[in-house]
């Protein structure tokens, strides 16, 4: 079993699922491969979605303030136009694309693109995040990344949301959201 994909797609492309909770590493882990890749003297570009404006509207930027520069797109079918000349695609916050990133990944790996995608499987019910399962299931390599429980300190697997809201999507960061684990997290119901 290979653990990690090699740099340069040989005739063919592939996907790469990067996919964990908030505050696992992931966009950190999707940042070393780019660099990697860019270090490799690949051509990179890489996406980020205009509803996450937390740090930055030109970056993607991890909570650990590591960040690449980024294309901000409102649809995931605009990268197979944007990516043309480019061998690595990066995309960053996968959950906020919907299902049409699914098609658009298939696309751009078919046509020999090394495309790496991160993103949150769970939302903070611990419900799978479309488009995730999807990409999980088509992609093939997938890393799993854990954060560490904020209450007891066991590996965590999940994102806790601080404060009430039914809404799905709520973007935010530490000041909304904390990593818990399996027995320590809870969903929050108005009081």
């Amino acid at each position: 079993m290979i653990n990690e994909p090699h740099l340069s797609p040989k005739g063919t492309g592939w996907i790469e699922v990067i996919a964990g909770c908030m505050f696992s590493g992931k966009t950190d882990e999707l940042i070393r491969r780019l660099r990697r890749a860019e270090i490799a003297k690949q051509k990179v570009i890489v996406f980020k979605p205009s509803i996450d404006n937390r740090y930055s509207n030109r970056n993607i930027v991890s909570h650990n303030e590591q960040s690449l520069p980024s294309v901000t797109i409102t649809d995931p079918q605009q990268m197979i136009e944007l990516s043309v000349d480019f061998q690595v695609v990066g995309v960053d916050e996968a959950q906020f694309f919907g299902n049409g990133l699914v098609d658009t990944a298939n696309f751009l790996a078919d046509k020999g693109k090394r495309v790496i995608i991160a993103g949150l499987d769970m939302d903070y019910k611990a419900v799978p995040f479309e488009p995730m399962p999807q990409l999980l299931a088509v992609a093939e390599y997938i890393t799993k990344t854990l954060a560490i429980c904020v209450v007891c300190g066991n590996p965590a697997d999940r994102t806790q949301r601080k404060s009430f809201s039914s809404e799905r999507v709520l973007v935010g960061a530490a000041e909304s959201y904390e990593a818990r684990c399996r027995k320590c997290h809870f969903i929050q119901t108005e009081d």
